[in-house]
């Protein structure tokens, strides 16, 4: 019988969680939020798109595996659809900020936590500057909680993996991944 594993990664916005996730070759959950549609998002597959109202409504329900703002929006993990998979065996993947990674740890304790690091904050930067979607006001606030984040993984998370080459990066959680089936 295969080993059920939840596997997190959380990082800073910017460091490249779902190019990552996106890579491994599991189940990646997709997550709820209340924020708004970007060019390119698609709803059910970047993120199941709620006014405040349904989500609120989610959270009374007891519809989510965890929950939490950032940036001033909602954002969750649904949690019918991981249960499922976990439950055929599926590597579960949640790619969450690190409030959302502590919830998820609570109700799986076996859930094992990757935090992505920024090879340096000048990349980081670069990064969010890159994408072309944020004022400067908010690229200066993702900064400013990617610093408090980075903290928290640092000392609460199973792995700290820094992305600064992808595939390096890739075969790293891959392995990372096997040794955690063997345990």
């Amino acid at each position: 019988m295969k080993k059920e594993l939840y596997l997190v990664i959380s990082g800073p916005s910017g460091v490249g969680k779902d190019t990552v996730a996106s890579r491994l070759g599991g189940w990646i959950s997709v997550s709820a939020t209340t924020r708004p549609m970007r060019p390119g998002d698609e709803e059910g597959v970047t993120y199941f798109f709620h006014t405040r109202e349904e989500f609120e409504n989610m959270i009374a329900e007891g519809e989510l595996l965890e929950y939490a703002t950032y940036g001033g929006n909602y954002y969750g993990t649904p949690k019918t659809p991981a249960k499922e998979h976990a439950e055929k065996g599926d590597l579960v993947i949640f790619v969450i900020e690190v409030a959302g990674a502590a919830q998820v740890k609570k109700q799986f304790p076996e859930a094992v936590r990757i935090f992505l690091a920024p090879p340096s904050w000048e990349v980081l930067r670069e990064r969010l500057e890159g994408r072309g979607t944020d004022s400067q006001e908010k690229i200066e606030e993702r900064l400013m909680i990617a610093r408090k984040e980075m903290e928290i993984g640092e000392r609460e998370y199973e792995y700290v993996v820094v992305n600064d080459d992808l595939d390096t990066t890739i075969e790293t959680i891959k392995n990372i991944i096997e040794k955690e089936k063997g345990r």
